[in-house]
């Protein structure tokens, strides 16, 4: 498998919508065995392949904040919401990117702009509306994504870190949910 093929795989394993990643299938699109009571004995090389994966995520979300801002479709409110979420995501790449090269490893590099403009659609949008509908669909996904990863990861450390970076997808995407006008859900457990 090829280095581009397995990046596209990972980022579509990782954004997967609102669907809910287990770590095993994350192991698997990375091509990593996952004999039964493995995943709790993650090795190093396998926490840097889950991280960088992740880092990639967050590539996206940056560029799908930047993409957003220089269309011109927001309004001056949700463009100061939207370059606030941005740096979040670029704060969570720094992290990420820490994390990884305690490990030993190398972070993925982003790939460019227009390059994600192309994955995400981004062409198709029209209005704010639109921005914001799919803001809140990569937003939803990686809270889910995140979440996935927790059980995979070998350190503590990062399960903490993870599951931060969860929160706060979360938080976007409930900000984002309302700005939307979406109902509240009805039901617990929403993410994960």
């Amino acid at each position: 498998m090829t280095d581009q093929v397995r990046f596209l795989d990972r980022r579509a394993a990782l954004t997967a919508g609102a669907q809910t990643l287990s770590a095993a299938g994350v192991l698997a699109v990375l091509g990593v065995a996952t004999p039964r009571g493995a995943l709790a004995a993650a090795k190093p090389s396998q926490d840097v392949q889950l991280l960088n994966a992740a880092i990639a995520l967050e590539h996206e979300g940056i560029a799908a904040y930047q993409i957003a801002a220089e269309s011109g479709l927001l309004s001056p409110g949700v463009l100061k919401v939207g370059v606030t979420f941005q740096g979040h995501h670029k704060q969570h790449r720094d992290a990420l990117a820490d994390a990884v090269r305690r490990l030993g490893g190398k972070p993925v590099q982003a790939k460019g702009l227009s390059a994600y403009a192309a994955d995400l659609g981004a062409g198709g949008l029209k209005d704010e509306v639109g921005v914001m509908k799919l803001a809140l669909k990569l937003e939803r996904g990686a809270a889910n994504a995140y979440l996935g990863l927790i059980p995979s990861l070998g350190g503590t450390d990062l399960h903490l870190l993870t599951a931060r970076m969860a929160g706060d997808e979360a938080f976007h995407a409930a900000i984002l949910a309302s700005a939307l006008g979406e109902a509240l859900p009805q039901n617990a457990l929403m993410f994960g």
